[in-house]
């Protein structure tokens, strides 16, 4: 009976056998050589989320109509609002209706009037003050309504833009507005057209 034993492999043998049945194992998926393979695959992913993002808007009338109607809101906002400024500017004709009354209650208030100054005043001063005040009314009123058109956009949809023709118009209102107030405004106070004088 052989009772020799067999001699246990040295550490370094061991190590050459485990090299050698190294190129053997499978590839593990979680190395980052697998993950290398993960782009591809995350970009298709977002290609699909990005068409389904696209279909979602255009299958979405409610969205569409409603940036519709809000293009037609601000478009025709911007045209009443240079339109009030063109009205105020020329003349309206409400301010020559209330003038008309002012200049018919300063007839019967001059009756009473002693001085020159009084009569003037009543007769001609308080219907260019009321003409002034209505007209400058509109002017700040189309003034406003500009400027909202110019800021709204802020205040909605990210990244949404007016119109190019839109945006004109809205500024033109809004140089004419401020052109109706100054004028009137000075106008109001007697710095740009004074009363005229008479000797007492």
């Amino acid at each position: 009976m052989d009772t020799t034993k067999t001699a246990a492999p040295t550490a370094a043998e061991a190590d050459t056998a485990e090299d050698k049945a190294a190129p053997n194992t499978p590839a593990d998926a979680t190395t980052p050589e697998a993950a290398a393979g993960t782009p591809a695959v995350d970009a298709h992913v977002d290609a699909d989320v990005d068409a389904d993002e696209d279909f979602d808007q255009h299958a979405d009338p409610a969205a569409g109509a409603a940036a519709q109607g809000s293009g037609v809101g601000s478009a025709a906002s911007a045209i009443v609002a240079a339109a009030l400024a063109l009205v105020a500017l020329s003349g309206s004709w409400v301010s020559r209706v209330i003038a008309e009354r002012q200049t018919l209650i300063g007839q019967i208030e001059s009756a009473g009037a002693t001085t020159a100054k009084a009569k003037i005043a009543a007769l001609y001063g308080d219907a260019w003050h009321m003409t002034a005040l209505v007209n400058g009314v509109l002017a700040t009123l189309a003034l406003l309504i500009a400027v909202f058109v110019l800021a709204r956009p802020a205040f909605g949809a990210p990244g949404r833009v007016l119109p190019v023709w839109v945006r004109s118009v809205a500024w033109a209102a809004v140089a004419l507005g401020i052109i109706g107030v100054l004028v009137f405004g000075l106008m109001y106070f007697d710095l740009l057209v004074a009363l005229p004088t008479a000797a007492e």
